[in-house]
């Protein structure tokens, strides 16, 4: 501990004696001042014992010694040391009274007994806590140390729990509580998720503190790793602000949890090396190769159906944005994400989010997943209906609600836009035709602006929101630009009428009454549209075309 005025006063050779504030003898003595100054308190930083022999005070002036006082108490200083013999032969009665009406201790202090004694005495105090605290770190180093190699992330985090005697939690990239000690404090770290992801956005290495409502611990929060986005955050939470020792502590495990998340990174290299090596066996169809090479790493993902994920990163410039904007209009609503996916959508490269998404959901749920980068592209294998599939769609689904306009800020912008393919579940034997859907699935989401199109929803919709492209809006104006100009002259009606004749599957009575013409008049017409377009109705391929033509058109 710290000296206080209570230790000082029971130090045998300085022989003070309390004169006033005997209740408030306690506190913690930051260093000891001399001072003969009328006005020390600019010169005080709070925490000091005060040295005065009342040099330039009228001492016995009660008013001026209730200003003095109360200026001190004021500004922090926590006792007063007067010395009799020198300007006074006792302590006068206005100091005394003074120091009573502000609570402030005031000891007094013998001829016999120089200030530079008290202050030997104050420095010798300060430095033997000091080297306790330091010793006391080391050792709590050492506990640590031997914990996180025994016990892992949990021993270490119990050990330090122990040594700042209050509670710990880790946290991984997307927030969410990894590991806590006691067990008891998991409800209380699960409270702080939205503190740590703001903590997130920060340039790292970032802290802050967070103090609770009343009767809450005070908890310090710190991100783990050393890259730009924090690969983990630790939370401390203890009763008060910890000391020396309990700082030594929590940089400590600061320390070894970051020793451990970039040894954790190598060997996540190295797994995505082991990974991009099964992933060319099962594509080139060979799955039982492929078992061989993975082993037990990637535990019964290659036995069970799987789903194969293709995420691209594509540059977006402000016109396609506004294009792709346009063709999310009438998309089918998506459904709101969770408050985690919104968070980890509003930072950095969106490959790198989606891998730490799905890797850490696939390690909460204990299950395997096989993620491959591949330049501007990120293949993922996850379990079918798992956790790491589930968390891709989250994420996906956060950054079509950001795009929407839902958040202020679009995530990415910088780093480009995210499109997301998904295959329907397969099995390691049609792993190629599993990659090929995905692709194709990726495809589509770029041609229509979105950020994930699973290929088994391609198969249930409409063939038409395919044909959005310019390339075929062009192929089809072209197609129908002669109708049209002909129609201009007011010669006739023959893209009604042929919009009406293809619709009514080439019946000309039906077509006929729709119009309200003759269906003599309807076959001039058709006639027409033949000798201009220079084309045969009855070729069941032009039919196809012109009606895909007339849908996608788009005449001024």
């Amino acid at each position: 501990m710290p000296p206080t005025l209570a230790s000082l006063v029971h130090h045998s050779a300085l022989k003070l004696t309390v004169r006033a504030g005997e209740d408030r003898l306690d506190v913690p003595v930051r260093w000891a001042h001399v001072s003969e100054l009328a006005d020390p308190v600019p010169y005080m930083e709070g925490g000091e014992l005060l040295l005065i022999t009342a040099l330039k005070l009228d001492a016995e002036d009660p008013e001026a010694m209730r200003r003095y006082v109360r200026r001190l108490a004021g500004a922090g200083v926590v006792g007063l040391g007067f010395a009799v013999g020198v300007n006074y032969e006792e302590t006068p009665k206005a100091l005394v009274d003074a120091a009573d009406e502000e609570g402030l201790p005031l000891l007094e202090v013998p001829r016999r007994t120089p200030f530079l004694a008290i202050s030997k005495a104050v420095s010798a105090a300060i430095a033997a806590d000091q080297y306790r605290a330091v010793t006391a770190g080391f050792a709590a180093q050492r506990e640590l140390t031997r914990q996180a190699q025994t016990g892992g992330p949990e021993g270490l985090l119990a050990a330090l729990a122990s040594q700042v005697d209050g509670w710990a939690a880790l946290y991984d990239a997307s927030g969410a509580v990894v590991a806590t000690a006691p067990e008891w404090a998991g409800r209380r770290a699960a409270r702080l998720t939205g503190d740590v992801q703001k903590l997130r956005d920060r340039p790292a290495p970032a802290s802050s503190v967070v103090g609770g409502p009343e009767n809450e611990d005070r908890v310090e929060l710190h991100t783990i790793g050393t890259g730009r986005r924090p690969r983990a955050a630790l939370a401390v939470g203890t009763a008060a602000a910890p000391g020396t020792a309990e700082r030594y502590a929590v940089h400590s495990a600061i320390a070894l949890l970051t020793l451990t998340t970039e040894r954790s990174r190598s060997l996540q290299a190295a797994e995505q090396r082991v990974g991009a090596a099964v992933l060319r066996m099962l594509l080139a169809g060979e799955p039982d190769h492929a078992r061989a090479v993975a082993g037990d790493l990637y535990g019964g993902l290659l036995d069970a159906p799987f789903r194969m994920v293709i995420a691209e990163r594509v540059p977006v410039s402000s016109s396609a944005a506004l294009a792709r904007a346009e063709a999310r209009k009438g998309a089918p609503p998506v459904k709101r994400p969770s408050a985690a996916a919104l968070a980890a959508a509003d930072t950095g490269d969106p490959l790198a989010v989606l891998a730490d998404v799905v890797e850490s959901a696939a390690a909460r749920a204990g299950e395997a997943v096989l993620v491959v980068p591949e330049g501007e592209r990120l293949v993922v294998l996850a379990a079918d209906g798992g956790a790491a599939a589930a968390a891709c769609g989250e994420y996906a689904a956060a950054l079509e609600t950001a795009r929407a306009g839902i958040r202020e800020k679009v995530p990415g912008g910088e780093e480009g836009e995210l499109v997301v393919g998904l295959s329907a579940p397969a099995g390691p034997i049609a792993a190629s035709a599993a990659y090929k859907q995905a692709e194709q699935a990726l495809s589509v989401a770029r041609r229509r602006g979105r950020v994930l199109v699973e290929h088994e929803r391609m198969a249930a919709g409409s063939v038409l929101p395919l044909l959005a492209d310019d390339a075929v809006r062009a192929f089809a104006d072209g197609m129908l630009r002669p109708l049209y100009e002909h129609d201009a002259t007011g010669r006739g009606d023959l893209v009604a009428s042929l919009r009406a004749w293809l619709s009514k599957h080439g019946q000309w009575d039906a077509a006929a009454a729709d119009l309200g013409v003759h269906r003599h008049t309807l076959r001039y017409r058709m006639r027409r549209v033949e000798e201009i377009l220079g084309r045969s109705l009855d070729d069941p391929d032009v039919r196809m075309e012109l009606w895909l033509a007339l849908k996608t058109s788009s005449p001024e």
